[in-house]
């Protein structure tokens, strides 16, 4: 990498990468060996079932019984017993492969005796559950069983509640049969979506990570955005996007790119909040990068029944939005924070060498968006674009994919859904919770009462239920747990569905950033070693404009606009007011637009961003424009005549 001369090194990023998501072991000998197997095993297995027709129930159970296989061989029950797979381990994994092998072998017929199930049922299928808690504790954490815990504790006795919250009374032999059997419970959406979509994309981020993909991206980034005092900030903004659509983690990518970018970032001026918060802020953004967007965007398109590629679609200009937020706050750091232009190295390489040596990693990032285009569903896209980028690596010899880096691919592409499909299935136990008591009705009708039906009060609660769930829960977790009793008090609001999800998903990638706890911004202080409360908080600033974005396309019809939805002249006229609105509203907390702007413009900025993304009105977002559009010729002729050589008579 042409700026980074003082490269952190590579086990240092995998250190702060297990730190803040979970701490694995490393295997080897014959172990290693055989739990490579197994994870290679597992891709296959995905690939298989996706071009052959399997048993939905089939899919799902083997798909889980790989990953709590991997999980007790790789994921310590504690820090402290990494060093070796224990005793208690072998007795977990033998547990998975009585329970949720049963349901593999049992798939045909175990749900038509769901309501009065049998003894060993009831047996494996408590086993089933306790596994799934302590494999999804062991990944993500204690928070996802917990809740889950609580849910499952309603259904047993919420009946004891007060009518408002109350439900028919359920045994435990009804709620266990419901949970372990039933297609609603564990085996669920949510795990059909790990099983399929989410394992495929995975393996497809494997691939292009193991051809070069992801180093390219990064050395492409660094050397196309010219040499100023923002190029550094913009540096990381590109290729924390072109990196993310790799990747599809924010703490993968923040941790990634710092480790390359951090060096360049504290050259040019940067101190290591501000640096630890762009790259956060950045990497981030990842989940909402297409085509390779967060695992809870496959659950929308299975909820909404609706193509991936819609999904895609309605993603792509809030994704504009997020970073065109990040560049205008690095432009405004550049000039506040009196930055310098980042020295260059040694340049073997140009970007345009660069782009027309390894042209095919970017044509990998398109291959899925046409080949759905041409009416392939999403899981053929992706396995067809994985044969492509797999092809295109032999162009040159230092991306090939060798037999040792397609099996590495293959190993890395089943490890990296493993944390995914314990929270799925763990979020299993909650939907299904959710279905058998009736609680979202309950849940959307009480939302609904204290909003008063006024939409903007539903919303932001909404907004606020994601910003508390995201204090404990990972985003895909709070994506389910929301979409389930929230979206439903969005509907009777009068938010169409899909926007009410998109909502949804919008505000649980940004509780990944937001105070109090964030992983992303903390990964990143632990890598610049700045403060964690004020990386934290230089994060949020860079992102706080999009904070408003999902408003846009709530509020009213015409919002339709930014998810790609109606005219193409409504499309436009929503990207154009938008950008206007992420613009007045970074000016307004950065202070700088086209020059410094003081307290009175802040306040004007304020507004005008405020009507461009609330108003209901056309000619309210027209007369904010045209405000806007003033306070902007101002500021240049300002700017115009401070660089004109004074005159004397």
């Amino acid at each position: 990498m042409t700026d980074a001369d003082s490269v952190i090194p590579r086990e240092r990023v995998e250190e702060l990468v297990e730190q803040f998501e979970a701490p694995t072991r490393s295997l080897g000998g014959g172990l290693g060996r055989v739990a490579t197997v197994v994870a290679v095993a597992m891709s296959l297995f995905a690939l298989y079932a996706a071009v052959e027709a399997v048993n939905a129930l089939t899919v799902r159970s083997l798909h889980l019984l790989f990953a709590l296989g991997l999980i007790f061989l790789f994921y310590p029950a504690a820090r402290r017993f990494k060093e070796r797979v224990n005793w208690w381990d072998w007795v977990l994994l033998a547990g998975a492969l009585a329970s949720v092998g049963y349901v593999a072998w049992m798939a045909n017929d175990l749900q038509f005796r769901a309501a009065v199930p049998e003894t060993l049922d009831l047996v494996l299928g408590a086993v089933c559950l306790f596994l799934i808690l302590e494999g999804t504790r062991r990944t993500a954490g204690w928070s996802v069983p917990l809740v889950a815990l609580t849910f499952f504790a309603y259904a047993l006795w919420g009946n004891l509640l007060s009518d408002l919250w109350s439900h028919p009374e359920y045994g435990l032999e009804r709620l266990l049969g419901y949970l372990y059997m039933y297609p609603d419970g564990v085996f669920g959406l949510p795990l059909d979506v790990s099983s399929t979509f989410i394992i495929l994309f995975t393996i497809f981020g494997a691939v292009l990570e193991f051809s070069g993909a992801g180093d390219f991206f990064v050395g492409f980034a660094l050397k196309c955005t010219g040499r100023t005092p923002a190029s550094a900030g913009r540096t990381v903004t590109l290729a924390s996007f072109l990196l993310g659509t790799v990747s599809g983690s924010g703490v993968a990518t923040t941790v990634t790119l710092g480790s390359v970018a951090y060096p360049m970032l504290k050259r040019a001026g940067y101190d290591k909040e501000s640096a630890g918060g762009m790259l956060a802020a950045g990497g981030i953004g990842a989940v909402l990068s297409p085509p390779v967007l967060g695992a809870a965007s496959f659950l929308i398109a299975e909820i909404l029944r609706v193509p991936y590629l819609e999904v895609l679609r309605m993603a792509t200009i809030p994704t504009i939005l997020y970073y065109f937020s990040i560049l205008l706050m690095v432009e405004a750091d550049s000039r506040r924070m009196n930055l310098v232009a980042p020295k260059v190295g040694p340049m073997t390489e140009t970007a345009w060498q660069m782009a027309r040596m390894y042209w095919f990693h970017f044509a990998s990032l398109v291959t899925i968006v046409a080949f759905m285009a041409m009416g392939f569903s999403a899981t053929r896209a992706v396995i067809y674009s994985t044969l492509v980028a797999g092809l295109t690596s032999y162009l040159t010899r230092d991306t090939s994919l060798t037999p040792g880096k397609i099996i590495k691919a293959l190993e890395g592409g089943a490890k990296s859904v493993v944390p995914v499909a314990a929270v799925c299935a763990c979020a299993g136990i909650i939907v299904g919770t959710v279905t058998m008591t009736g609680l979202g009705l309950k849940f959307s009708t009480i939302i609904v009462n204290l909003s008063g039906q006024s939409r903007v009060l539903g919303l932001l609660y909404t907004a606020a239920v994601l910003l508390v769930l995201g204090l404990a829960l990972p985003i895909t977790a709070s994506y389910i747990i929301a979409a389930v009793i929230m979206a439903p008090a969005l509907i009777k609001l009068g938010v169409p569905e899909y926007a009410a999800h998109m909502f949804i998903f919008y505000y649980a990638v940004l509780s990944e950033v937001s105070p109090p706890t964030a992983l992303s911004p903390f990964a990143a202080a632990a890598l610049t070693g700045g403060n964690p409360f004020k990386t934290m908080m230089r994060s949020w600033k860079y992102t706080l404009p999009a904070f408003i974005v999902p408003f846009a396309f709530t509020i009213s019809p015409a919002g339709d606009g930014v998810l790609m939805k109606g005219t193409l002249a409504g499309i436009l006229w929503m990207l154009v007011a938008t950008l206007g609105g992420v613009a007045a509203l970074a000016g307004a907390i950065g202070g700088w637009l086209l020059g410094e702007v003081r307290w009175w413009g802040r306040a004007v900025l304020v507004a005008v961003g405020t009507a461009l993304y609330f108003a209901t009105d056309d000619l309210l977002r027209l007369l904010a424009l045209a405000l806007l559009a003033g306070v902007i010729v101002y500021k240049w002729t300002a700017w115009k005549a401070e660089q004109q050589p004074p005159t004397f008579s």
